[in-house]
């Protein structure tokens, strides 16, 4: 299993483990909502009578009953006074109608939605993933040849990445997933590349017996980004470096920074939302876990 695919996994897991939290809690919360409102089976049409922010007075009669004003909170803007509204009850105890708004319909709603959004995120993580793998192992699978290229690394915003630049003209760029044995490839180097970087859209390498997969499509302009290209030849150095790059948890340290823009979207999402400290929190878990997840997809390069 090589490296890239370890990592591509365990964020993939990471992802998936947030989407099962989410569904577990919005899961048991709708759960306990639907029993609260299976009850109000009655129906029948009200006024709203009095307007109170975001609660309602609303005049109704129930069946066979009499004339009452009952007060419902709501989850967003009250209609004017006069508005006729449907009303929901429990014909058993009509002392707690809900009108369409009401926060605990809305509530219900809101774990509903997350319950979507946690199995959309899911499906589509795993449905990438599999893609992932099949093309690539497709990639791998082309016969190979020998091309002359030089390691380039390239920074661009928050993600840096690897890429083999061709040394023949017209030049290529060959977006791969990190691998150690990046850092001490010579510039410019001889290696073996499955399939043909003019032609095909994705291509896999193998660098001194490493097969390395491809991160991305092949490139036909330069990438734009800080670029940083390898030496002519390793010296001590880089073979202590390739030793230190080598754990997994020194790539999970390089994507950090990519946790930073969570917490201010979900910040963003939890003001326009009008939501409270849990949903902050679920959307800063699933963000930041999905920017891990992107970084692995990309070919993220921690060195």
């Amino acid at each position: 299993m090589t490296r890239a695919l370890r990592y591509g996994l365990v964020t993939t897991g990471l992802v998936l483990t947030v989407c099962a939290v989410l569904a577990l809690v919005a899961g048991t919360a709708l759960t306990a909502a639907s029993r609260q409102l299976a009850p109000f089976t009655g129906r029948t049409v009200g006024t709203v009578s009095a307007v109170d922010g975001n609660r309602v007075e609303v005049r109704w009669t129930p069946e066979g009953g009499t004339e009452r004003t009952d007060p419902v909170e709501l989850a967003g803007p009250a209609p004017p006074v006069g508005t006729r509204t449907e009303v929901a009850y429990d014909p058993d105890a009509p002392g707690t109608p809900l009108v369409p708004g009401a926060a605990v319909l809305a509530d219900a709603d809101s774990e509903l939605g997350t319950l979507y959004l946690a199995a959309t995120v899911a499906a589509l993580v795993v449905l990438v993933g599999g893609w992932q793998l099949s093309s690539r192992r497709h990639a791998a699978a082309r016969p190979a040849r020998s091309v002359p290229v030089r390691r380039v690394r390239i920074q661009s915003g928050l993600i840096a990445r690897s890429w083999l630049e061709t040394e023949t003209a017209p030049h290529r760029w060959i977006p791969v997933h990190f691998d150690p044995v990046l850092v001490g490839l010579p510039s410019p180097a001889t290696v073996r590349v499955h399939g043909d970087p003019l032609r095909d859209r994705l291509v896999a390498v193998d660098v001194e017996g490493r097969v390395l997969h491809p991160s991305g499509p092949v490139r036909t302009r330069e990438p734009r980004g800080r670029r940083t290209d390898n030496p002519a030849a390793p010296d001590a150095s880089t073979i202590e470096r390739m030793a230190r790059l080598a754990p997994l948890r020194r790539q999970f340290r390089a994507d950090l920074p990519l946790l930073l823009p969570a917490p201010i979207a979900a910040l963003l999402w939890t003001v326009v939302d009008g939501a409270g400290i849990t949903t902050w929190t679920a959307t800063t878990a699933l963000l930041g876990a999905l920017g891990l997840w992107l970084a692995a997809l990309r070919g993220s390069d921690p060195s």
